[in-house]
């Protein structure tokens, strides 16, 4: 019965060749961006082995992105952590559902955390089939992350020879792969209310909050905008 559901399974999957196309797509395009989290690292203050290390170990482009901004911004280090730590978390809401859909061995799942990020979980679930699933996620992680540390790197060295980092914007770049990413996923009515809300809340907090607080605050648009719709709901009934 298993062989048969497995068979199955497979079937439904696309043509590995689609996954591995639209997987190295991804890695490429978003592994391109760690070239702006190198620059803007090493323009906050910190080394290139300190820049390389956060890629290395963090490995969480949005994360990255605000723990360096924050530091950029004059925030206070341990308020940076703390915004880049709650960032990160969502990715184990990834790693609860890509461990149904992939069902990896015990003796991987704990190399295969490191790379359970948006553009893996992405590439996962969006195939039919665990073949595909499985495919999808190792190409993905791994020219992402071999693509994302090699950027950083020579991101970083090249921060000297590019001047003024802030001059040329590429603290925005992070963000702009990460909403590119975000944007086609937002498709219902809720789902905008919880972008357009996290938007008002975070710029709104900008100016009284410090550095990598306000992201945190934008969070609260998801419980907020759900509870009303239950009531909604409720109200129909």
């Amino acid at each position: 019965m298993q062989e048969r559901i497995a068979l199955s399974d497979i079937r439904a999957g696309r043509p590995d060749s689609a996954v591995v196309r639209d997987a190295l797509g991804v890695g490429v395009a978003v592994g391109l961006s760690g070239f702006a989290f190198g620059v803007t690292s090493a323009g906050s203050g910190l080394t290139v082995w300190q820049t390389c290390a956060l890629s290395l170990l963090v490995f969480t482009g949005a994360s990255q992105f605000a723990l360096v901004g924050a530091l950029a911004a004059g925030g206070n280090p341990l308020t940076a952590a703390a915004g880049a730590f709650f960032l990160g978390v969502r990715n184990a809401f990834y790693g609860l559902r890509l461990s149904q859909v992939l069902a990896l061995p015990r003796a991987v799942r704990p190399f295969a955390a490191q790379w359970v990020i948006d553009e893996t979980a992405a590439v996962s679930l969006a195939q039919s089939g665990r073949r595909g699933a499985r495919i999808g996620f190792a190409v993905t992680g791994v020219s992402l992350y071999v693509l994302w540390n090699l950027t950083t790197l020579l991101g970083a060295l090249g921060a000297e020879a590019i001047g003024d980092t802030d001059a040329w914007g590429l603290d925005a770049a992070g963000p702009a792969v990460f909403l590119a990413l975000l944007a086609p996923m937002v498709r219902t009515g809720t789902e905008r209310a919880v972008a357009g809300l996290a938007v008002l809340l975070g710029l709104g907090m900008l100016p009284v909050l410090p550095a990598g607080v306000p992201v945190l605050v934008g969070a609260l648009a998801a419980p907020v905008v759900l509870y009303a719709e239950g009531r909604r709901r409720k109200e129909r009934a």
